[in-house]
């Protein structure tokens, strides 16, 4: 019995390890400092630009950002188009912002072509409209969990 549970628990390390490995490194910051140093201020003057035209864009980027890791991760899916796509799929189609990562690919394209990922872009994005925002709001505490579900 030793043996079998030794077993599992090298199979169970073995995997670990080995999904970590094919998902790659994780995140970093300063990824872009060599490759592509503008890349956070082009992303940034792009969402403010597209705030200054429409502040509701700044919700709807929060919201493009965390439908896209919802599904699969932070891969960018969310942005491609095709009639069974992400982009497509009921929940998504009232998304907003699409046109704000268009338009900072296309800056950064100019500037570094290849280089700089839409799924970064997107994360930036987020985060630059969540800055922009910068409304901070009282919230009233002394919620309880509910105990009990009740199914009908």
């Amino acid at each position: 019995m030793a043996k079998v549970g030794f077993i599992l628990v090298v199979y169970v390390v073995a995997v670990v390890l080995l999904s970590t490995a094919v998902h790659g490194q994780g995140t970093r910051l300063g990824f872009y400092r060599a490759t592509c140093p503008q890349v956070e201020s082009i992303v940034r003057s792009t969402v403010q630009s597209h705030f200054r035209m429409d502040p509701s864009i700044a919700p709807g980027l929060l919201r493009m950002h965390s439908h896209d890791c919802f599904v699969r991760g932070c891969d960018a899916s969310v942005l491609l188009a095709g009639p069974n796509s992400e982009r497509t799929a009921v929940p998504n189609r009232t998304l907003k912002g699409f046109e704000v990562i268009d338009d900072a690919k296309s800056q950064l394209e100019d500037v570094c072509p290849g280089v700089v990922s839409c799924a970064d872009i997107l994360a930036l994005a987020a985060r630059d409209s969540v800055v922009l925002v910068k409304r901070v709001e009282e919230v009233g505490k002394f919620r309880r969990d509910e105990e009990m579900v009740e199914f009908r």
